[in-house]
Parts: structure tokens; sequence; C-alpha cells
């Protein structure tokens, strides 16, 4: 495919330090599957985080090792330093394109609820993500979500209402709630909620008292 995301890696050196590398701007990584021994590689750190940034967890990588024929992966885990933000180690799965596999896809919410834009509602949104069965080659990228069926309050989206490619299952439950849109609270139900808030720092300056004072004050 002329779109396929590509990416070179090389075997990782026994001994090497793992610092050594990434100061180097190099990442360690290991590849793995079923039926494959695990293969300890070194990556350009550049070179994973754009083919990352564009395939995600669901998108097949046609991975290089040593200049060999491109094996087919799924980037099963990558860890990001905390403070550099950048990656600091990968692992593939090598898939077999005749094997159905579980993937975990994006929601992606388009479009706007006519609820939210007249009526002032408040959209909210209970699911990010599904779980779905597919094989490699079918794994959708993103799973698009249009909220402009939220017209009114009453309407739900839910997951057996997510528009999904032929040949891909989704393992969630149906009945599922992805998004819905709430109506705006009115002024009195504001004024309740701030009232319950005063009572419940009341309650907590009271708890938070020394036990000489409460006595003292049991004793008046």
């Amino acid at each position: 495919m002329s779109d396929m995301i590509t990416l070179k890696a090389a075997i990782r050196e026994a001994g090497k330090g793992l610092q050594t590398l990434r100061a180097g701007g190099s990442i360690p990584a290991v590849l793995y599957g079923h039926g494959v021994e695990p293969v300890s590689l070194t990556l350009d750190g550049r070179e994973f985080t754009r083919a990352f940034k564009a395939a995600g967890e669901n998108t097949i990588i046609a991975l290089t090792v040593d200049g060999k024929k491109a094996v087919n992966v799924l980037v099963k885990d990558a860890q990001m330093h905390p403070l550099t933000n950048r990656y600091t180690h990968a692992d593939f799965f090598q898939v077999r394109m005749d094997e159905e596999i579980e993937a975990t896809v994006p929601i992606e919410f388009v479009g706007e609820s006519p609820a939210v834009r007249n009526d002032g509602g408040i959209l909210l949104r209970s699911l990010e993500e599904v779980q779905v069965t597919a094989l490699p080659a079918d794994l959708p990228h993103t799973l698009p979500v249009d909220l402009s069926v939220l017209a009114t309050f009453d309407d739900v989206i839910k997951v057996s209402d997510i528009p999904v490619p032929a040949r891909v299952t989704v393992s969630n439950d149906p009945e599922t709630v992805v998004a819905l849109v709430e109506a705006p609270r009115t002024a009195a139900e504001l004024e309740s909620l701030d009232q319950k808030v005063d009572a419940d720092v009341t309650k907590v300056e009271k708890a938070g008292k020394p036990a000489e004072e409460t006595a003292e004050e049991a004793g008046k």
C-alpha cells in the first residue's frame, strides 16, 4: 500500500547502555508476536515519534529491521519521559494479516449538537474509545460519532449507534451510553447547589476542631 506507515530499526547490540542510546537520539524497543522470538531493537527517536503520531496503537506500521523484508506491526506500548515528553521505549507486536486481533479504537466526535448550540445544554461524553476485533488490515484508525443527532435533551448516542465498518466487531456493551446533552442548570438549582456547598464547608470546619475545643462547646 502506498500510504503504509513505515519505520526502520536495527538489532540492538548487547551490553550497550540505554542511557547512552537515548542520549544519542535513539530509543530501545522490543519486537515480539505469536511464534516470534522477542528481538531487542534500536530506533531513531524522531522517526518513531512521527510514525506513532500517524499510526497510534491501531494502525499497521511496516517495520524494517536491518534492511530485511518489512514486517507488519502494531505499537503495543510507548513509554514517555515525564519531563522531556520524549519517548524512551517502545513495544511492537508483529501481526499476521490473516488472524483477527483485538485493539482499542478512539472515538472521534464530529459535528455539533443542536441541543448545545440552541438550548445551552451541556455535552457529556462518557466513552472515548471502544474495543474492537478485526483483521489487522481492517482496523479503523478512529470511529466517528456525529453529535448533530443530539437535537434534544432526550437524545442519547449509544455504542450500538456508532457506525462500524464491515468486518469489524465492537466488543463493548451496545447499550453503553457514549454521549448525551444535559439541560442547563436553572437559577434555583444553582442557588441550591451553593447552599449545599456552604453547609458542607461548615461541617468540615466542625469536624476539624481540636477535641478540647469541641468539649468546651458541648459544656456551654
